[in-house]
Formats: C-alpha cells, sequence, structure tokens
C-alpha cells in the first residue's frame, strides 16, 4: 500500500496510526507552556506536536488588526494575534528541545513568508490548514519546497478538494477529513456532533484513492478520533491544553493529557485487537472449547 514518509515514520493504511498533538497556539505566547505541552504529546506517546506559523501583517487586513478585542496583550485584535505568535528565537528553542526529546514538530504556515522561515528548521512535512485550502498560491509555494503535505479539509466540499490536489498532485500527500466546527456541551450532549460526519473517511479512502487518509479533530472527547481510526484513519490530529479551562480560543475544544494518554493508548491497542482477519480457532480456545462444547 501507497506510504508518505514523515520524518523516521512511514504513514499509510498498512502502517501505525499516525498521531499528531496539535499544539497550535494553546501555548498562548508562553515558551515555557509549549515545552509542557511537548512533554504531554510525549508522554502520551504522539508521534508529532504542530504548530501554526503567521505574517501577522500579511495573514490580517490592518481593520482586521485594528478591532477592539481585550486580551492579556492588549485591547486590539493586532495585540492578540502578535502576542500569540512565536518568533525565530522561540521556534529555535522548539526545534532544539524537540530534536533533544526525539519528537517530530512542524506547523500550519498561513503565508509565504511563514513557509520560507519554517525552512530553515528542515520540517519533515508541511500541514495546509483548512482555511488555506482555496489559496492557490500558498498551496504552490509549499508545493515547490518538495515536502511531504498534509491537507486539512474543514469548510470544503469536494470540488474545493479537487483544485486543491490539481495544484498538490497525488504524492507524497495525506488528507485528513476535518470540520471546522467547535462543539458545545449542552444538556442534551454535544451540540453539533453529527457534524463530525466520519463516514466521510471511508467515501474520502475512495474518492481519493491511494492517497492515505486521516482524520483532523476539533472536538474535546477522544470519541471523534478514536473511531476515525477504527474506520481506517491512519492519520489523527488533536488539539491538546495542559487544561481547558485555560485562557484562550482553541483550549476548550482541545484533549487534556488523561485524554491524550487514554487515546494514545486505545488507538495503539485497536491495531492489535484488529489482528489479520483470517478467523481460526486459537490454542488457548481448545481447553474451553473442551469444557463447554457438549457436541
Amino acid at each position: 500500500m501507497p506510504t508518505v514518509k514523515i520524518g523516521n515514520k512511514l504513514v499509510g493504511s498498512d502502517q501505525p496510526c499516525f498521531i499528531i498533538g496539535e499544539i497550535g497556539i494553546n501555548h498562548n505566547g508562553n515558551l515555557d507552556l509549549a515545552k509542557k505541552l511537548i512533554d504531554v504529546a510525549i508522554t502520551s506517546g504522539c508521534d508529532a506536536v504542530k504548530f501554526q506559523k503567521r505574517t501577522v501583517d500579511v495573514v490580517y487586513t490592518p481593520e482586521e488588526l485594528a478591532k477592539p478585542r481585550e486580551n492579556p496583550f492588549g485591547s486590539t485584535n493586532g495585540d492578540l494575534k502578535r502576542g500569540l505568535e512565536f518568533g525565530k528565537k522561540e521556534y529555535d528553542d522548539i526545534d532544539k528541545y524537540c530534536q533533544e526529546k526525539d519528537i517530530l514538530w512542524f506547523a500550519s504556515p498561513w503565508d509565504e513568508a511563514s513557509v520560507d522561515f519554517l525552512e530553515q528548521y528542515n520540517p519533515p512535512c508541511y500541514k495546509i490548514a483548512s482555511p488555506c485550502l482555496t489559496d492557490d498560491e500558498l498551496i504552490s509555494y509549499i508545493r515547490n519546497k518538495r515536502r511531504p503535505i498534509i491537507l486539512s479539509t474543514g469548510m470544503s466540499d469536494v470540488k474545493m478538494i479537487g483544485h486543491a490536489l490539481d495544484i498538490i498532485g497525488n504524492g507524497n500527500l495525506i488528507i485528513l477529513h476535518c470540520t471546522s466546527v467547535y462543539p458545545k456541551m449542552t444538556s442534551d450532549g454535544l451540540e453539533n456532533l453529527s457534524m463530525v460526519n466520519l463516514k466521510v473517511i471511508e467515501e474520502f479512502k475512495k474518492l481519493f484513492y491511494p492517497i492515505p487518509i486521516g482524520f483532523s479533530s476539533h472536538f474535546s472527547g477522544i470519541m471523534p478520533a478514536y473511531a476515525a481510526v477504527a474506520k481506517g484513519a491512519c492519520v489523527v490530529e488533536s488539539h491538546i491544553t495542559l487544561e481547558r479551562a485555560l485562557w484562550g480560543s482553541d483550549q476548550a475544544s482541545s484533549l487534556e493529557p488523561i485524554q491524550l494518554i487514554n487515546l494514545c493508548r486505545m488507538i495503539r491497542e485497536l491495531r492489535v485487537a484488529e489482528g489479520d482477519g483470517i478467523k481460526r480457532i486459537y490454542p488457548a480456545e481448545i481447553e474451553v472449547m473442551k469444557k463447554l462444547r457438549r457436541k
């Protein structure tokens, strides 16, 4: 079966699930917090951690940056966006820390300058975030770096995805099913849970064969990500946090450490439990069979 090599890991339907701890902006602009999240990912058994990289003045308009928005860094949206953005000093530390801890790291660049910035770290792959799926110029720019690409498909239909594939091509690519909806806990349970729409994974496997298919989760529970693997996802990405009550827009939809530990364990156990598909009588069953069968 086709595989994609990300760092020292092979990713594909016949390989162990590649688990990504999405740190994103949950570091809240704090390098120490980022390192703690990396440690959580390592302890849990993740294969990689992921960040986001933006050139703030390119990605956002002056009007958007000037909007009032009270936050720990100031009183405007621009203060927030700049406060959350790591620069070279922070990424130098992250790169060194991940090398020392032997875990892969990469990021979603939202603009061409961010791609150039990340290139200095020789990333094992690039993630194209869902909002960037229709940015033809950015996709072309990333493709020209000739690194593996993970394409997230939130806010997109099959036609949009197909157009992105016309630019990217079918090689060295992984597609993640994603729904860019953040759930809310109500008295009736999780609102918008049906929008996870896990059956899309099976459809993607048929539509985009032989490209490996995975799942990017925006849900605070582990069920969707675990079920996605049971449906054949060979990559799972989940937002991670130290505590969902922390300040930040993505914290509430992230997995806390014990959840991430359980998710990784369950995914690894599932691969073992799947077996080889051959129905047989196991030696351990023979004594049971002798005791329980009348004929």
